[in-house]
């Protein structure tokens, strides 16, 4: 791993050597269960060591007794071995014994239980984020959170579904309508807000996933979008049109009142949080899209950006922004929309994604990862980008259109 200078900033693109990496390779010791769920599990089990972008890992699904002494012959000369065992005990639960085997030695031991089968992806999810603490690498803590999302099912209709990062796992909780722009309430993921648009005016609103309850919070001719909410889940930034123009609001949970952050004659939306004082959004005030800053309660801006013409749909950690801007003008044939990274600290621009659309990028809770939405050649998938890696990741949807997601 080397970079020519400014070795702990992000946007200097990362180069790790595939050879570099040590081998591993996964053994199935699995009983109880079927051909077809057993495959399910390895597969869902390799792509998150994959992910993982620690290990050169086999894709070969070989099967062992879990209590055999050696590796089989063909992972004899592997880094390490991964050997698992699932089975379903009297009470129907999912039990996963696992030993990471390196040089013939057992180097880490665990096990998980689960009572319902089909979550069993967030088991493997586990497996690989003990794994990568196992190796000391850097948090992934991100692995085990579910991400949030809405999908064009039909015109004018959609579906809220709560998913985990792969996609392998889907729970529809909004059914019917036409619902968009989902947004995690708080840390603990058990509450959301989405924009409804089946009523008189855009509505916010918000359900508590525990009791199923939803409320409508605010309402705005034009348009409502809950772009960011703060870290302690007191204040939402807002994009209202209540008279025509979108700007953006600051809305507070606890007092139902709103305040207008940004006043421009044209657009200004999709508010982002840079820290508890200052802001970052959208704006076309130079005559195209470009990302902004302001602190709030100011009156002054910021330009963040100075690369490309028409730059949209940023998320920041820290000092990081990631924001969308396109790359191509063709009137005849679809455009390239690509993920850029910066950082308020250097000059440097890191290009983050090469074709396609690529939208709504999310940093994860630790900044070590970018989620982003990614529609390419009549596919839609969730990307993951490993920043420090320089990996990325696709898992496509099965059926319909990602329109927004929250991670």
């Amino acid at each position: 791993m080397f970079g020519v200078s400014y070795a702990g900033d992000a946007t200097i693109e990362v180069i790790k050597k595939v050879e570099s990496l040590p081998s591993m390779a996964v053994e199935d010791s699995s009983i109880s269960y079927d051909d077809t769920f057993k495959e399910s599990f390895f597969k869902t089990l390799v792509a998150d060591l994959n992910v993982l972008s620690l290990f050169n890992v086999d894709r070969h699904h070989r099967k062992t007794h879990f209590n055999d002494t050696s590796v089989m012959v063909e992972n004899k000369d592997m880094d390490y071995v991964l050997r698992y065992k699932m089975h379903q005990d009297d009470f129907g639960a999912l039990n996963v014994e696992l030993k990471l085997i390196s040089k013939e030695n057992i180097v880490l031991k665990k096990q998980y239980k689960i009572n319902r089968k089909n979550v069993f992806m967030f088991v493997a999810h586990t497996i690989a984020y003990d794994i990568n603490e196992y190796m000391k690498a850097p948090p992934v803590e991100w692995m085990k959170r579910r991400v949030i999302f809405s999908r064009v099912v039909a015109p004018q209709k959609t579906e809220i579904v709560i998913s985990d990062y792969t996609l392998a796992y889907q729970h529809t909780v909004i059914k019917g309508g036409f619902n968009i722009f989902p947004k995690w309430a708080n840390k603990n993921q058990d509450e959301f807000y989405y924009t409804s648009l089946e009523g008189k005016k855009p509505t916010l609103k918000h359900v508590n996933i525990k009791t199923g309850k939803s409320k409508s919070i605010i309402s705005s001719d034009g348009m409502m979008v809950c772009s960011d909410v703060s870290k302690d889940s007191k204040r939402l930034l807002l994009t209202m049109a209540p008279n025509g123009q979108p700007d953006v609001y600051l809305y507070d949970v606890a007092s139902t009142q709103s305040k207008k952050l940004t006043s421009y004659g044209g657009i200004d939306v999709n508010g982002q949080f840079l820290d508890d004082e200052t802001i970052v959004f959208v704006s076309g005030r130079l005559g195209y899209p470009n990302i902004f800053s302001k602190k709030i309660g100011s009156r002054s801006v910021e330009q963040m950006v100075y690369y490309g013409k028409s730059n949209s749909a940023s998320s920041t950690f820290g000092d990081y922004i990631v924001y969308k801007s396109r790359e191509s003008s063709n009137a005849f044939s679809a455009n390239t929309f690509n993920l850029h990274l910066i950082s308020t600290k250097t000059d440097f621009i890191r290009r983050l994604t090469a074709t396609g659309i690529n939208e709504f990028p999310k940093f994860s809770i630790d900044g070590d990862a970018i989620l982003f939405i990614k529609n390419y050649k009549s596919q839609s998938s969730i990307g993951i980008i490993r920043l420090n890696h320089n990996k990325n990741y696709l898992f496509p949807l099965k059926y319909g259109r990602l329109q927004a997601m929250d991670w």
